[in-house]
């Protein structure tokens, strides 16, 4: 912690007079698709409530319905902030290198920034591996998601020696909109399995320490003994908070300050705000994601 905010005073060091003077009118945070607006309204209420306190203006929050409105927002300067997928970062950087920046990543219990695309089905569907799941239904989130689809696109072709086209080995490949969505047909027996994210730490029954089926499993919206893993990715970087490069720099100090700090003010909103049990946040820049821009640079 004591780094973090070390890096973030040398930051405001180096902020020349007249963009230190510069200000805003209202502050707007991006909530990316992946459950039910009202979901992601509530998880992330007290993080506004805590930047409008601190930057004095209204701070306002959208619920795009997929990620790709969180992108064009971002793109086109109708959102400030936003946490992105690495994927859909990539996106943005792809379209304009200069339109965002990444400030920090999730840190897990253990220190590190990385997670895991996860494919799971229904217990009492048989289905214990990819190996079972041939002419079976399969089921991506949302296109602009990294664990959701970008890497289990590149990824899973590879384990089953086919691709990932309705037909080839899947009986059928569909997209159902995002993560909750995904984890919500899966467990209705709408779709024979699917993919969402997760640290991969911590217990299965659980939904793992965080992520979207801890996030599920908290809500009641799904029963994790009911539940089995058929497929994990390799380690994905955590998806980065990005501002909008034009703010002002105060409100980015500011910002990425309150951030970091989150975990140490008020544990409960940051359960809520990072999905789950995590260490916190650190600093987090490009570099971070330049594979993920190649790897969605391939699918292009």
């Amino acid at each position: 912690m004591k780094n973090i905010l070390a890096a973030i005073v040398t930051t405001t060091a180096l902020v020349s007079p007249a963009l230190a003077q510069d200000t805003i009118d209202e502050f707007r945070i991006g909530i990316l698709g992946g459950e039910n607006a009202q979901d992601r309204m509530t998880s992330n209420e007290c993080y506004r409530a805590k930047a409008e306190e601190l930057l004095g203006v209204p701070v306002k929050l959208f619920t795009p319905a997929d990620y790709d409105g969180v992108i064009q927002g971002l793109l086109g300067g109708s959102i400030d902030m936003a946490w992105l997928g690495a994927s859909a970062y990539a996106k943005a950087w792809l379209t304009d290198p200069d339109a965002v920046e990444p400030i920090m990543v999730k840190t897990n219990v253990d220190g590190s920034y990385g997670y895991y695309s996860v494919g799971f089905a229904r217990k009492d569907s048989g289905i214990a591996s990819l190996d079972d799941m041939e002419g079976k239904v399969f089921a991506f989130g949302d296109p602009n998601s990294t664990s959701g689809y970008l890497i289990p696109s590149i990824e899973i072709p590879q384990a089953v020696g086919a691709s990932m086209e309705s037909g080839d080995y899947f009986g059928e490949v569909k997209f159902v909109g995002g993560h909750e969505q995904t984890i919500v047909a899966v467990a209705n027996g709408d779709v024979d399995a699917g993919v969402t994210w997760a640290d991969g730490m911590g217990a299965w029954e659980d939904g793992y320490n965080s992520g979207a089926l801890r996030k599920a499993s908290d809500a009641g919206l799904v029963d994790m003994n009911q539940m089995v893993e058929i497929w994990k990715s390799k380690p994905i970087p955590e998806g980065p908070i990005v501002l909008r490069k034009d703010l002002p720099e105060r409100v980015k100090i500011d910002i990425t300050t309150l951030t970091a700090s989150l975990p140490y003010m008020d544990p409960d909103c940051a359960y809520n705000f990072m999905a789950g049990e995590a260490l916190g946040f650190q600093p987090i820049s490009h570099d971070a994601y330049v594979s993920i821009v190649e790897a969605r640079k391939s699918k292009m």
